[in-house]
């Protein structure tokens, strides 16, 4: 069994500002074997802090302090983390994908009842750390009256979503294969600004209507094909970042380089 120094943790109560969020925790974590072959992915330690603990305490400083973590790999361990840790203080809730991991949409579609409710909750990767001001993020999200809000950016990938003028997403294009979607789809590169998906995202409950029942968005599924099969009839946007520090730290070399980063800035 791993061994975790205790966190000592104080708790405070903040009435009428239980926002919510859900970390996504379930992953193997294959690129990062063979660190993953005894643990899972999401207490591996950046900087000698476990990337779960940290962005659970990112969260709890932008005021998210209702929190759902899906489990898979290892999932145990991380129960017994956050035990030893007392729940770093905050109300958590454990969504088991034990028996099957879900990916990224059905571990949202599994978690609903944690999650659904009159106001937004934010998703974030564990293997995603960042400096962003995630209370701005939410704020412009609820502000906007946006069913989703994807935080995207202008770095390289082949695989690109495609946003208007006003940042409402529109498509993705595939430029290895030439693939687009939605299907029908004309990329206009005038008229369209390509943006990588960057792992945080906030999602107004409003969505969940389009998923499980007797539609295909249900049991395991990606989010980001959902997106794009509704995005034509829904307002999901984007929001730039932009002169931050962001790291995903799910592969060696980059994991690396948080390590540096974090030791560097204790």
């Amino acid at each position: 069994m791993l061994q975790f120094d205790r966190v000592v943790i104080t708790k405070i109560v903040i009435i009428n500002s239980m926002k919510k969020a859900m970390i996504f925790a379930a992953g193997i974590g294959s690129r990062l074997r063979p660190i993953t072959d005894r643990m899972p992915k999401a207490l591996v330690p950046v900087g000698g802090i476990p990337m779960l603990q940290r962005t659970l305490l990112r969260l709890n400083e932008a005021g998210f302090n209702d929190v759902t973590i899906n489990i898979h790999h290892f999932g145990q361990q991380i129960i017994d983390f956050l035990q030893h840790n007392d729940n770093f203080g905050m109300n958590i809730h454990i969504s088991d994908e034990r028996d099957e991991l879900l990916d990224t949409g059905g571990g949202i579609l599994k978690a609903r009842h944690f999650l659904d409710g009159d106001e937004p909750f934010l998703v974030h990767n564990v293997d995603i750390l960042s400096d962003i001001d995630l209370k701005h993020v939410y704020d412009t999200h609820v502000q906007s009256g946006a069913d989703a809000t994807l935080l995207v950016s202008d770095r390289f990938t082949t695989r690109k979503l495609l946003f208007n003028k006003d940042m409402h997403l529109q498509g993705w294009l595939n430029h290895s294969t030439g693939e687009v979607k939605p299907e029908g789809f004309t990329v206009n590169t005038q008229q369209h600004r390509e943006l990588a998906f960057e792992g945080i995202h906030v999602i107004s409950p409003t969505l969940f209507k389009y998923m499980g029942g007797n539609t295909d968005w249900q049991g395991k599924f990606s989010i980001i094909p959902f997106y794009l099969s509704v995005c034509q009839q829904l307002h999901l946007q984007g929001y730039e970042l932009k002169d931050i520090t962001w790291f995903d730290i799910g592969k060696p070399e980059t994991l690396q380089e948080a390590n540096k980063y974090y030791e560097s800035n204790k």
